[in-house]
């Protein structure tokens, strides 16, 4: 069973920069693609960034494409999401995300983190 664990968040200005990271554990033979999602109170799930099992391939969603990068390093079984020029609405909690095909629905991952807070403070 995959588990996995975000780290990174916190307090950050406007215009201001965080990295996330994701490390996974308990790992299964093959490398997953992995992803991040955001939510804030109220609403559903937002796709934010994904990546395929190795790092060669990647997908953003419009409002973060030009600010966001997400990495991997495969040996290490971690993601990461670089995140520049915050603004207040990237306010969330960011979720990590692992499974099988590399897509933007929630329900295209099976393996979930428990979420890192992220406040940008206008």
């Amino acid at each position: 069973q995959m588990q996995l664990v975000e780290s990174g968040g916190g307090v950050v200005q406007a215009g201001g920069s965080l990295r996330l990271s994701c490390a996974a554990t308990q790992v299964a033979v093959n490398p997953h693609n992995m992803a991040w999602f955001r939510q804030t109170p109220g609403k559903e799930r937002e796709f934010v960034a994904a990546i395929n099992w190795n790092g060669l391939l990647t997908n953003y969603a419009n409002s973060t494409k030009d600010r966001f990068t997400i990495s991997k390093d495969v040996s290490k079984r971690t993601a990461y999401l670089q995140m520049h020029t915050l603004k207040p609405e990237d306010t969330a909690v960011y979720f990590c995300a692992a499974g099988g095909r590399i897509g933007v629905s929630p329900s295209d991952y099976a393996y979930w983190g428990q979420g890192t807070q992220v406040t940008v403070s206008s």
